[in-house]
């Protein structure tokens, strides 16, 4: 059975990991009959955010801790990350990729990467085993490649349809980090054969809960093909 790291942020789509995005994600896995390793890391989120008014919260809470809701208790620290035990890894969406694992929210490309990230990426890339980003995931393996040989082809989503999100800044940010943005809908997904890194537009597009769960089980199974 295959083994798929899955690299949350914390609990909620404003401060943490996309709580659909997560979940869809670990149901593809165990669907396509391989088996889902949580991690996150160890520290604490950048804030709080309270899901109802999206008012900032005067509380920390610790991205381990809060991830482990959406894993039912079964995760790890990302310290404990070793590619050679997996055979793929996923990053799903939310504010938390953008926030807690990079500061893209704050600086765009500019902003830093979590070494133990940056480290678990480029560690299943070397081994060139798959790797899968979701909605802002892709802009995370983005910052994790940066400066790099590997100029990976990426997808956020598309101008060209609906979103709540600015996709071409975005897009234009991953190419400053050195990938090859390209323009997908939430029915498409893109798949770089040569790096074995699939991407997936999910919620940065406007779309049903459906289309979400469709979009996320086409990148899933296409990494799995990869693996």
């Amino acid at each position: 059975m295959k083994k798929v790291g899955v690299i949350l942020s914390g609990c909620g789509v404003y401060d943490g990991s996309e709580i659909h995005e997560s979940v869809f994600t670990l149901l593809a896995i165990d669907e396509l009959g391989a088996k889902a390793v949580c991690f996150a890391p160890d520290a604490n989120q950048h804030h709080v955010v309270n899901h109802l008014n999206g008012e900032e919260m005067k509380e920390q809470r610790n991205m381990l801790v809060e991830a482990a809701r959406i894993a039912r208790g079964d995760i790890r620290p990302l310290s404990e990350f070793n590619a050679s035990e997996l055979d793929a890894l996923v990053i799903p969406g939310g504010f938390g990729a953008a926030k807690n694992l990079t500061k893209w929210a704050f600086s765009g490309p500019d902003g830093e990467i979590r070494g133990d990230v940056e480290n678990a990426i480029r560690s299943m890339v070397a081994a060139k085993k798959p790797v899968c980003g979701l909605c802002m995931g892709p802009t995370v393996i983005a910052k994790a490649l940066e400066g790099t040989e590997i100029h990976a082809t990426l997808t956020v989503g598309t101008t060209q349809q609906k979103s709540p999100y600015e996709i071409g800044a975005i897009s234009q940010g991953m190419e400053k980090a050195g990938a090859k943005p390209v323009m997908k809908s939430v029915h498409e997904i893109a798949v770089d054969e040569t790096h074995k890194i699939v991407s997936a537009p999910c919620y940065m597009m406007e779309a049903h809960i459906s289309e979400v769960r469709n979009n996320i089980l086409q990148a899933i199974d296409a990494t799995l093909q990869l693996a």
